[in-house]
């Protein structure tokens, strides 16, 4: 069937990964803990042409629905996206932080969109306590975090890079991880994957509504994202369908109708608890990197 191009948040949906741009791209896998890791980085402007996604390193976690993950397998999760957190941020800032900013990105009034504050929510914030009780601080703290959930531009009036942007003029974080949920183009990503990656993020570019960048080259300091496909395009959801079901070509009338329906984005009837399972994920993975 013709290759219908589909936008996608996620570099392991690149179509650099086993046939284009090897020169300027690595890709690695790996298994731990019985999930699945990927390594993408992009390298150079021949990099980012290939892969049509921004130089830096991106790291891929696959699991099963993790809204269904619990005990120990739960909490492996958590530690390895951890690790894989920690490890991005040491090659970005070369030296432990001082201070954290974490932004929960999105729209808490929309299932979908409310990992990034509900992920905040579930947060141990610790930076206040640092410059108040520095000896309670280092009993039971690694490094200073704060966090905010800046809300969106039609609730705020503010451009959510604008409003980080300020945050961090006056709190100083050496480091600032932007949580947020993204967009696939397979529906089997959706609530199964982690992406964490330090070439920052654009809000809302995997469902055609582009905000301001959040990255070290706006904020100058690290940014390191991560981010769960939540929604895709219903124009996948026909496309799939018409390649199970054998058509080998899109007409131009039904071409037409596939890029109708890039304006509608759907998600699981589960994404509820998809959102609140991602948030605690997130939530635990962070607190266990930075509090003892």
């Amino acid at each position: 069937m013709k290759n219908y191009k589909i936008q996608t948040d996620l570099a392991c949906e690149s179509e650099v990964l086993h046939d284009k741009g090897k020169s300027a791209t690595d890709y690695a896998e790996r298994t731990e803990n019985g999930f699945k890791v990927a390594k993408l980085t992009v390298k150079g402007d021949e990099g980012e042409a290939a892969a049509k996604k921004k130089r830096g390193t991106y790291v891929t976690v696959f699991s099963d629905m993790i809204s269904n993950i619990d005990g120990e397998n739960f909490d492996a999760l958590a530690t390895l996206i951890a690790n894989e957190i920690d490890s991005l941020i040491k090659s970005s800032l070369g030296k432990k932080p001082s201070c954290v900013l974490v932004a929960g990105l999105g729209n808490r009034e929309i299932t979908a969109d409310s990992i990034g504050p509900k992920t905040v929510d579930r947060l141990t914030v610790t930076r206040h306590i640092a410059e108040h009780d520095k000896k309670l601080f280092d009993t039971f703290c690694k490094v200073p975090l704060c966090a905010v959930a800046p809300g969106v531009l039609g609730q705020t009036g503010i451009e959510t890079a604008e409003m980080i942007g300020g945050i961090c003029d006056r709190s100083s974080p050496d480091v600032v991880i932007a949580i947020d949920a993204l967009a696939a183009r397979s529906t089997a990503r959706l609530g199964t994957t982690v992406q964490i990656s330090d070439s920052g993020i654009f809000p809302g570019s995997g469902i055609g509504n582009r905000r301001s960048e959040i990255s070290r080259d706006t904020l100058g300091i690290p940014v390191i994202a991560i981010g769960v496909p939540t929604v895709v395009n219903s124009a996948t959801l026909v496309y799939d369908a018409l390649s199970k079901a054998g058509f080998d070509e899109i007409g131009d009338g039904l071409e037409k109708v596939l890029h109708e329906g890039e304006s509608f984005f759907v998600s699981p009837r589960q994404s509820d608890l998809i959102s609140d399972r991602v948030s605690a994920l997130l939530a635990d993975a962070i607190n266990e990197l930075f509090l003892y």
